[in-house]
Parts: C-alpha cells; sequence; structure tokens
C-alpha cells in the first residue's frame, strides 16, 4: 500500500501523520507517479498550520520528483518510465501519486532526482523572481533576504550570474560564509546589524533596485527603506509571518515604489510557461552557473523534524525527503 504524509487537524509539526492511503489509477489526462524525492518548502508550513486553507484531511507537499508508473487516457505528453517533477503537485509527501498531467515536467538525464526535487519549487520561484517579476540585467543592486536559504541561494547564484550586485542577509556568520561563496557580494547579519543602514552604507546611500523579501513582517517597512526611488519591493514569502501593518501610502511616500506580492503558479498557469520556467532553470543548473545545494535529507517518515529544522531556522540550501 502507498504511504502518506496526512494532516487531519492544522497544527505543529506533529500534525502529519504517517498513514497508509488508496493507490488510484489515473483518469484521463492523468498519470500515477512513483516518487523518488520530495522537496521541503515554507509552503508547506503554512498549509500545515492553516495559514493557507485547504481542506481537511488532505496530504502535506506540493513538489516531488519520480518515475511514470502509468498513463491515463489522452496523456500524449509523458509514458510510461519517464522521470518527471513537479512543484505544483496535489500531496506530494506521498511515495505514489495520481495527479495531472499538465503540472509536470520532464527531468533532463543531466538532473539527477533528488537535485529536481530540491530546486523544482525554488529554482522556479528564483527564475519568475529575477527574469519576470523584476528582471534583473548586469549593474543593477539587489537586496536578498535569507540570502543562504532555498530560494535564496538560488537566487543570489543566478543574480550574480547575470551580472548584478547581490546583497544578502543572513541569519550567521556560517550562512554569510555560504552567501558569499555563492556570489554575494555583500552579506548583513540582520540578527546582529541594522541591515537598512547597512545597505546605505553598501551603495552609498544608492540603496537596491528590487528588494527579494521571503520574510515579511519581522523585514518590513525595512527592506522599503532599503530601495532607491521607482524601486520594487517583491514580497514572495512570510517566514516571520505576514507583513500586517502594510499601508499603500508608504510607496509614495518612500519614492514612488513599486510593491508585488506574486505566486510561482501565477507564472506558470499554462503548460507553456510551465516549460518556458522548468527549461530556463535545468539549463541554468546544467551550465553549472547555479548548484543545488541539498543542505539536508530526511527520511519521508520523519517530515515533522524535517519541519522542525526548517521551522527553526536550522536548515541551509535545499531539503529533501527521500524514500
Amino acid at each position: 500500500m502507498p504511504m502518506a504524509m496526512r494532516i487531519h487537524e492544522t497544527g505543529g509539526p506533529e500534525a502529519m501523520r504517517w498513514e497508509e492511503v488508496a493507490s488510484r489509477p489515473p483518469g484521463a489526462g492523468e498519470v500515477r507517479v512513483r516518487t523518488t524525492a520530495i522537496g521541503v518548502n515554507f509552503i508547506d508550513v503554512y498549509f500545515r498550520t492553516g495559514l493557507y486553507k485547504q481542506d481537511l484531511p488532505f496530504t502535506a507537499g506540493k513538489e516531488a520528483a519520480g518515475v511514470v508508473e502509468e498513463v491515463g487516457a489522452g496523456v500524449t505528453a509523458f509514458s510510461v518510465g519517464d522521470r518527471v517533477a513537479s512543484a505544483s503537485l496535489p500531496g506530494a509527501y506521498a511515495t505514489e501519486i495520481t495527479a495531472p498531467a499538465a503540472i509536470f515536467v520532464k527531468v533532463p538525464d543531466t538532473i539527477a532526482d533528488e537535485t529536481a526535487a530540491a530546486m523544482m519549487l525554488k529554482g522556479m520561484t528564483a527564475r519568475y523572481l529575477l527574469r519576470k517579476t523584476f528582471r534583473v540585467e548586469a549593474g543593477h543592486t539587489v537586496l536578498i533576504h535569507a540570502a543562504s536559504g532555498g530560494v535564496g541561494s538560488i537566487a543570489t547564484q543566478w543574480a550574480h550570474h547575470l551580472g548584478a550586485t547581490v546583497i544578502g542577509t543572513v541569519g550567521s556568520p556560517e550562512k554569510a560564509e555560504l552567501a558569499k561563496a555563492q556570489g554575494c557580494d555583500h552579506t548583513i547579519l540582520y540578527r546582529d546589524e541594522d541591515f537598512v543602514a547597512r545597505v546605505a552604507e553598501i551603495t552609498g546611500g544608492a540603496k537596491c533596485d528590487v528588494v527579494y523579501d521571503s520574510v515579511g513582517q519581522a523585514a518590513y517597512p525595512g527592506s522599503l527603506d532599503c530601495l532607491k526611488p521607482l524601486g520594487m519591493w517583491v514580497l514572495f514569502g512570510q517566514s516571520s509571518g505576514p507583513a500586517k501593518t502594510f499601508d499603500p501610502v508608504m510607496l509614495s511616500q518612500k519614492g514612488s515604489l513599486f510593491m508585488t506580492r506574486p505566486t510561482l503558479f501565477s507564472y506558470t498557469a499554462t503548460p507553456e510557461t510551465l516549460a518556458e520556467t522548468a527549461n530556463d532553470l535545468f539549463d541554468v543548473v546544467a551550465s553549472g552557473a547555479v548548484k543545488i545545494e541539498i543542505g539536508n535529507r530526511f527520511a519521508l517518515s520523519d517530515a515533522a523534524d524535517a519541519h522542525r529544522a526548517l521551522e527553526g531556522r536550522q536548515t541551509t540550501g535545499s531539503t529533501v525527503l527521500i524514500l
């Protein structure tokens, strides 16, 4: 019988239960996939705690790689044996998943299963942030909060590859060294330093073209104060909680700033945009310009420990669940 991490009531990591689930043959337009590696992301925490709403009970997780075991009627893009991955799986924390074929992409031979699972959501997020939401080019100065984290470590490398000056906030000297090794030109220890003052110092008062903020409340309104006039605050996460006190008038007061709250799923809503996003990611990783660090591995049945480590800021790079 397939196994899965099920959530019957929202709450802490202990809310996830390792249970048997029924195997479901694929219907029209679906594929059945045997998972080989599963990505762990903060969005999984948001659903587990109830911050993001989902009908109960449900299987946790959104990102995985695996092998196609069966295809449903009308599916022509995949065959049995194909290696695939997705960042929008309904219930990825499972040994087997049946889901629409349209949410999967083929994984090229140059990318290992663990790497695919570690990077699909975080890597495609970095891609849309840097190439679509605000198109980073050589000469831009960017601030990336949590620069040594899952999205941050990929975005740092990619922004450096694009020729930007990269400033990153991190939580410890060890994470600062990691961020520097990945292309961060300047690191700021946010627990010990005033990151707004340090950004002003680093840039000689010119500030940044864009701030990529996955932190939320703890970095607000400081993120706005790091932007030059007409700069963009890209709030794509809320690991410290939502920025509840946000007042749009502040955008005008601080230099006619732009603000957006994007999601990956808006940028990959069609098979064409999903393929474009994934293929750009595969290419930049295969080229060696971006390396995917898997900093932590847990058994799928130990997913609660993975969540504790993630919420406790004890992880670097990507975390994967293995089978």
